[in-house]
């Protein structure tokens, strides 16, 4: 039988990766929730699905489908990052499994606390870490693995996405609700880095402001200097002459790593991996989540150590440093 889904937060970007994959899949959705009624891509996918503006009618619904014996099979999670822990606690208190988009939680003591519930109701959760199916980087991961046991790698990771205004006014902008940038636009890097390099042996932080922070992390088998932004002035000249908004670099022993295509279809990939019994499970989210949960709240060292490159030039830029 075909899966039956609910989604949680239906107007958001990212919310139409989750919606396709359910229909690429060949699964159903049939109700969602979000605040803001926006959400004509519904249509696209799900007309017939049930959507809700207040999550009270949205709860008694899914209440109701669990008592008619029409119970769901999955919950979606789409919502802001600091709502993720008590959305996921609510899918699994109404016997559903649960896929969550990254960050899985803003905390990493919540997560411990979703591996009781998990055993309690007797159902899963899972995360979206794309990264993890990318062919370049299974392939990187490979080449590791395979290299000299105890060779420590150089890297540099850059990642620039430009914002405009609008994303302070946001939840995204308030550090409480997002977790800040590293957590928002990070965490899934460094999730990648975990898993391809090992386990966190040193975390520093140099900058962090709250449109950009870069730092330093030593792994079992890496040194990462990592510089993160969504202020455009942060992108190199090259890129703005193109008039491009997005930055993404990752380079190996001074090899960059090619890894920019390909990332729209990894949510799919993601949902066919879960619903093929495989998918990541809520624990293996954990080490990334406490790397950013560290960076939040690391007080930043300056231009001191082993900095990013772009360090340097982003504080001249910076109208906190003038």
């Amino acid at each position: 039988m075909n899966k039956i889904f609910a989604l949680i937060g239906a107007s958001g970007y990212i919310a139409q990766r989750h919606m396709k994959a359910i229909k690429e899949c060949n699964a159903n959705l049939i109700a969602s929730y979000d605040p803001y009624d926006g959400v004509g891509i519904i249509d696209s996918y799900f007309p017939k699905a049930d959507f809700f503006t207040e999550f009270e009618r949205f709860d008694r619904h899914i209440d109701k489908l669990r008592r008619n014996e029409t119970p769901l099979d999955y919950i979606s999670i789409c919502s802001p990052n600091y709502l993720h822990d008590a959305h996921i606690r609510f899918g699994l208190k109404n016997m559903t499994n649960v896929i969550c988009e990254k960050p899985l939680t803003l905390n990493p003591w919540n997560i411990n606390s979703i591996l009781d519930l998990e055993k309690e109701y007797d159902h899963n959760v899972y995360t979206i870490l794309q990264l993890r199916l990318h062919p370049a980087i299974i392939e990187l991961k490979k080449i590791v693995q395979q290299g000299p046991e105890n060779k420590i790698y150089d890297l540099d990771l850059t990642y620039i996405t430009s914002r405009g205004n609008w994303y302070y006014t946001s939840w995204k902008g308030d550090k409480a609700k997002s977790g800040g940038i590293a957590t928002n636009i990070g965490v899934h890097f460094f999730d990648m880095l975990t898993w391809i390099f090992g386990e966190k042996k040193m975390n520093q932080v140099h900058i962090h402001t709250h449109d950009r922070a870069t730092g330093y992390l030593e792994l079992a088998k890496a040194r990462v200097r990592w510089f993160l932004s969504i202020n455009e002035d942060c992108l190199p000249n090259e890129v703005k002459i193109k008039g491009q908004r997005t930055y993404r670099s990752f380079s190996m022993e001074g090899k960059e790593i090619e890894f920019s295509d390909g990332f729209t279809d990894l949510h799919t990939s993601s949902y066919k991996e879960i619903l093929d019994g495989n998918g990541f499970r809520a624990k293996e989210a954990l080490s990334s989540i406490e790397i950013v949960h560290e960076i939040r709240n690391a007080t930043p060292i300056g231009l001191n150590g082993d900095y990013h490159p772009f360090a340097a030039l982003s504080l001249s830029k910076h109208p906190f440093y003038k």
